[in-house]
């Protein structure tokens, strides 16, 4: 029988990461490939090309899942497409005025954001449509195409339509947007009602602009990706990760980009979700620390979602797993301000030219090449020999650096990470507190390129005394590329009390809900994807009246239509009692919103193990020593590969320990032990 084979691909802003799985579970091909920021697919068509090199079958991969930055990179770089907004009339300033918020409170020369879209491209459309969906103001074709007009005389490639109120009735929308189509088909549409039906105006009409602006870039992007793929005999369906954690059709990605902005960071924690699962531990910290930044999500049996995420400087209202970026990556800049305080990051060397230790041009120090000058990282052994590093020019810089402050090179190596860490330090604590969780009793998971390098040094800084690096951390985004399963989200905004409720209406929502999610799950799937089950997940924002701020809820899925809404009532109260210690069991509530996350469970395997290589196959023997720099004092450290690591029922090995991988570097600082257990993770624990 033919072997086939799931691939899961990330794409991130210094490597591209590759995870290639047979149907078992057996890894076929792991790999790391550096990114192309210009032509994204390329790191992708160089990554098949490698697998076809190692005698992979393309045509063999029945499954083939990838995430990537270029729609959140699109924003943030304000590179997108020139777009145009439709508002109904006298409320043009809708992405002017925004939330009147300040976004740092002690910060008194805050300057506001500059919308995606300026105002001369925003054209108001003289209809109305009421609250409670009623039109009191017909929509006017003509006028309709009068202001599209217009905006392409002004170049407008792209156009969003949010009208007032359209969450309860998208009429005018649909009809605009069919127009659009009909009339002006060269023409990216994005209308309100398709994009995310909740209400929150400006929220609702900043997806919408945010859909439209990245759409054609990225629904170019899907065209070639999946060209270029078919040429190099993939045949599979193309699949694109989602902020959720979920996955869906490249097609539909294409329609929707705004749903997968946070697709990266959301693979690997439902990747680091699979493996935590498997060790059987339920609390969980994610470290994904790669090229650019550190990301941290909590695991607490499952992944925490939100809806008030932030991409750049915009907030985003569609729910996504609940990752928080806390410091700077592996790539991140070293230097120097006007009082001469080192600082790193935000800037990142990325892929081109990348730290100076790639020889690529980069003449400035990043934490890369801190961890080569320290000697943490062999400069020939870096992915496994396939990509060795330059120590001299990673000395060469780090002295530059360090007769600024008046260190020596190793001095200024040092400074780095323990700017590095204390970065990480400052957002991570006060970070654990709003979440209300003792990060103590949780165990940190470390992944990403740079991830298990710098875990240990965070987890003594914060008082974590257990450490999992799980197989392959470096390509575990990849991972959860291969064992997401598909998933979207679907909202209907009800805005009543209970009084003012139909009877049966919030139960009658609650299954339209699921119905449309249904058809979503129907669709997605008949395009090759096959699943062992699927479930439906209910909730509802609610208030007490007169409050200005919601809390969700978890509905049951299995109560009855006439249940449905005692018992969402029941469970608000109990809820807002757990957060605030108090209730008012006789005040009316309000009914905001309904949600339902409709997922389709794919087929998996188990536990994933790497590939053995063949440095690996050799018996085990006396570990390698190596001398290295930390903490301001020279060190004698092990060296081993992760086979080599005492199994959990033997003794653990106490650190300095450095473990080499393909895809990372595992360092263990002293005050640490670390063993191996049964699934291949390495499992380091603080020693009394």
């Amino acid at each position: 029988m033919t072997q086939k084979y799931r691939l899961g691909i990330d794409i991130g802003g210094t490597f591209t990461d590759v995870m290639l799985t047979g149907r078992s579970g057996e890894v076929a091909a792991a790999l790391k490939t550096p990114s192309v920021p210009s032509a994204p697919e390329q790191a992708i068509f160089n990554a098949l090309r490698q697998l076809k090199d190692n005698g992979i079958d393309i045509g063999a991969i029945e499954l083939f899942v990838h995430g990537t930055t270029l729609g959140v990179n699109t924003l943030i770089e304000r590179n997108g497409a020139k777009t145009g907004l439709l508002t109904t009339g006298g409320f043009r300033d809708v992405l002017e005025i925004r939330r009147l918020r300040l976004e740092n409170t002690t910060d008194l020369y805050g300057d506001k954001a500059l919308p995606l879209i300026p105002r001369h491209l925003v054209k108001e459309i003289d209809e109305r449509c009421l609250a409670d969906g009623r039109i009191y103001r017909p929509l006017r074709p003509e006028e309709l195409r009068r202001a599209v007009a217009e905006l392409l005389e002004e170049g407008v490639t792209a156009i969003a339509v949010s009208f007032l109120h359209a969450y309860h009735n998208p009429e005018h929308e649909r009809q605009a947007a069919e127009l659009i189509r009909r009339e002006f088909p060269g023409v990216f549409v994005s209308a309100s009602s398709e994009v995310w039906p909740q209400q929150r105006e400006y929220e609702r009409t900043l997806a919408t602009v945010m859909n439209a602006y990245v759409g054609s870039r990225m629904s170019e992007y899907f065209q070639r990706l999946e060209a270029g793929a078919s040429e190099q005999g993939l045949r599979a369906q193309v699949l694109s990760t989602m902020s959720n954690g979920g996955i869906m059709t490249a097609r539909r990605a294409a329609q929707e980009p705004v749903k997968t902005l946070l697709s990266g960071p959301a693979s690997g924690v439902i990747g680091a979700t699979h493996v935590a699962r498997l060790a059987g531990i339920d609390k969980v910290i994610t470290f994904d620390m790669g090229g650019t930044s550190v990301d941290v999500a909590v695991i607490d049996g499952e992944p925490a979602y939100s809806s008030e995420n932030q991409v750049g400087d915009f907030p985003v209202i569609i729910p996504a797993v609940d990752v928080t970026a806390i410091g700077a990556g592996g790539g991140s800049v070293a230097w120097v301000d006007s009082a001469g305080v080192l600082k790193v990051g935000p800037r990142s060397a990325g892929a081109d030219p990348g730290p100076a230790c790639y020889g690529r041009g980069g003449q400035e120090a990043t934490t890369t090449d801190a961890y080569v000058h320290l000697g943490i990282i062999h400069p020939e052994r870096f992915l496994g020999g396939g990509m060795p590093l330059d120590e001299r020019l990673a000395a060469a810089v780090l002295t530059r650096l360090g007769e600024r402050i008046g260190l020596d090179s190793r001095a200024a190596a040092q400074a780095i990470i323990d700017v590095a860490t204390a970065n990480m330090y400052a957002q991570f604590t006060p970070l654990m507190a709003r979440k209300g969780i003792d990060p103590r009793d949780f165990t940190l998971l470390a992944y990403g390129g740079a991830g298990p390098t710098h875990a240990f040094l965070l987890a003594r800084e914060v008082g974590i005394r257990r450490v999992l690096i799980p197989p392959s951390p470096g390509t575990l985004c990849a991972t959860g590329c291969v064992v997401a399963d598909l998933r979207n989200d679907f909202v209907r905004t009800v805005y009543k009390t209970e009084q003012q409720l139909q009877p049966g209406e919030i139960g009658a929502t609650l299954q339209g809900l699921k119905e449309q999610g249904g058809r979503w799950l129907s669709e997605e799937s008949s395009r090759g994807i096959a699943l062992e089950t699927s479930y439906v997940l209910f909730s509802a924002d609610m208030r007490y009246e007169g409050q200005a701020f919601d809390i969700e809820v978890s509905l049951p899925a299995e109560e009855t239509e006439a249940e449905a809404e005692a018992e969402a009532i029941r469970r608000f109260h109990q809820r807002y009692h757990d957060i605030f210690g108090i209730s008012q069991p006789g005040d009316p509530v309000m009914f905001v919103n309904l949600r339902a996350s409709v997922v389709g469970v794919t087929r998996k395997a188990g536990a994933i193990r790497p590939p053995e290589r063949a440095a690996d196959r050799s018996a085990p023997g006396t570990p390698d020593k190596r001398q290295l720099f930390f903490d301001g004092r020279s060190w004698t450290a092990s060296v081993l590969k992760r086979s080599e690591l005492p199994e959990e029922s033997a003794p653990a090995l106490s650190g300095p320990v450095i473990v080499e991988e393909y895809d990372t570097t595992v360092f263990v600082p002293p005050g640490y032990r670390v063993c191996r257990d049964k699934l291949g993770n390495m499992i380091g624990e603080a020693e009394a």
